[in-house]
């Protein structure tokens, strides 16, 4: 897996993984998993906001890795990695694969009312545009928006990292698994036959498409009386439906609610609103950085790195990535 060095003219592959500004962490856990350094990177910004990057080494002929998750300010990540895809292309990278711990304007992915873009197929364009030949990324919003890229896209999913916690932590308990909303039932039976057929529920709630971040959890659907509910969602924004969900598991006799999902978004009330909701625990994983303010006594942080640095290798190797993470 190591890269050879620059003097080493031979025709072997070479691995060559590159970091936005976004979230370092996350890229330098990869490298080491992977076992190669992340390449020197010259980036800044000009005063007026404009990105400037340069690579500091050649990377001419390698099979180029781009990582940057689509953190808050999140047009600046998501600028910044498209200018990083179109400097490999134009210094001869030889397969350009974009890796997303979280996909930017992935909510986006179809029109509710007259008029509105869909930004994520946009997004999907873009990349394209600039030169990507792959992505990679994690548990998106919907799994349509793998259709967005005219090229190969590895959608990894994060549940057995989460599942095996809960299953070492709240395994010896009767358990039910449940749905915020009833578009996300089908996640949510994945989840129910991976922790042992798990009965299933969800949340019926409703929602004004004029009020985004804003839901209203109605009714429980499902039997969850004296069970720890596992309420699972793709990702964490402002903390109002999750923490309203759990309001209404509790109040239909649930022992103890578990919150888990994949991106920690994290926005404007939800670090209050989830640090002094009922829930016992929340699991997350390290999709998007957390800020040490963001971080409270009962929250849960998983690594995805190794799930991306076996999608890496596997991708690197020709081998095959569906096989690696099939449920």
């Amino acid at each position: 897996m190591s890269r050879p060095s620059s003097s080493n003219r031979t025709p072997t592959k070479n691995l060559m993984l590159f970091s936005g500004r976004a979230h370092p962490v996350l890229a330098q856990e990869v490298a080491e998993l992977l076992e190669v350094d992340l390449v020197p990177t010259t980036a800044y910004d000009f005063a007026n906001g404009e990105i400037y990057v340069r690579f500091d080494e050649s990377v001419r002929g390698c099979d180029a890795f781009v990582i940057q998750s689509h953190a808050a300010p999140i047009n600046d990540a998501i600028m910044e990695q498209l200018i990083m895809i179109d400097a490999l292309k134009r210094a001869s990278a030889k397969r350009i694969t974009v890796v997303l711990p979280f996909y930017g304007y992935a909510r986006q992915d179809k029109k509710h009312l007259g008029r509105e873009p869909i930004s994520a197929r946009l997004m999907a364009d873009l990349f394209l545009s600039a030169g990507a030949d792959r992505l990679m990324t994690v548990d998106l919003h919907t799994a349509q928006i793998q259709g967005f890229f005219d090229g190969p896209v590895d959608h990894l999913l994060a549940m057995p990292i989460l599942t095996r916690h809960v299953r070492s932590t709240y395994g010896d308990r009767p358990l039910a698994v449940v749905s915020p909303d009833a578009g996300r039932i089908k996640v949510a039976e994945s989840w129910a036959n991976a922790l042992g057929g798990a009965p299933l529920a969800f949340i019926h709630k409703t929602r004004d498409v004029n009020r985004p971040n804003e839901s209203k959890a109605n009714r429980v659907v499902g039997e969850v009386k004296d069970r720890t509910c596992i309420l699972v969602d793709d990702l964490i924004d402002t903390g109002g439906t999750i923490v309203q969900a759990a309001e209404a598991l509790m109040a239909e006799g649930a022992a103890e609610v578990v919150v888990a999902a994949t991106h920690a978004v994290f926005s404007g009330p939800a670090v209050d609103r989830l640090k002094n909701s009922v829930a016992t625990e929340v699991i997350i994983t390290n999709t998007l950085p957390l800020a040490d303010a963001q971080h409270f006594d009962n929250l849960t942080v998983l690594s995805i790195a190794p799930l991306f640095a076996q999608a890496i290798a596997a991708v690197f190797e020709d081998g095959s990535v569906t096989s690696l993470f099939k449920d």
